[in-house]
């Protein structure tokens, strides 16, 4: 597997892994988020040109099978999106791009990844606790991340409980390869 920044020619790509990815919400009852649609190109771009979009390959001109968009929030690096293909769920991937997006906090000297997500979706808050996250509390959410909570209500997703995630980056990770 390779990890790489994203370019403009694979945006179509993506959207196709988000719609892809979304319909797992249909077998929770949550179709409003399985029909929900990706981000637009515009969007994707835009996280593109600000280096804030990754995608996990097969090989080096293979097409995307999972993608992450970040931006800084807070002083941390945040996780917006997160999704993998179902077709290769379950193999690392998803792990592997949080990993390297930890690599790439440390290198920046920014001292955790942040992600908001849903409470109850086994792959969404029980997966990131697995892999070192943490809820934050309320008073714990700085003016970023509580920006994105109004957001993110106005939008309705607040009819699934959601929580603020955090995982703290260790210094030691900035020499780790990158991929």
């Amino acid at each position: 597997m390779l990890i790489r920044a994203g370019t403009a020619r694979e945006l179509g790509r993506l959207q196709e892994i988000e719609r892809a990815a979304g319909r797992w919400f249909r077998d929770l009852g949550m179709d409003e988020i399985a029909d929900d649609e990706p981000p637009s190109t515009e969007c994707l771009r835009e996280f593109a040109d600000a280096g804030g979009l990754w995608v996990a390959t097969d090989a080096t001109d293979a097409p995307p099978v999972a993608y992450v968009l970040t931006e800084p929030v807070d002083g941390c690096l945040h996780i917006e999106q997160l999704s993998v293909h179902p077709d290769r769920a379950r193999r690392g991937i998803g792990r592997a791009l949080l990993d390297h997006l930890t690599v790439r906090a440390a290198a920046d000297r920014m001292p955790a990844l942040t992600l908001t997500t849903f409470t109850d979706v086994p792959w969404n808050a029980p997966y990131y606790a697995r892999l070192g996250f943490r809820t934050l509390a309320a008073h714990e959410l700085g003016p970023g991340l509580r920006e994105i909570r109004v957001r993110e209500t106005k939008a309705g997703l607040d009819r699934w409980p959601r929580v603020c995630m955090r995982r703290e980056v260790d210094g030691r990770q900035a020499a780790a390869p990158r991929r």
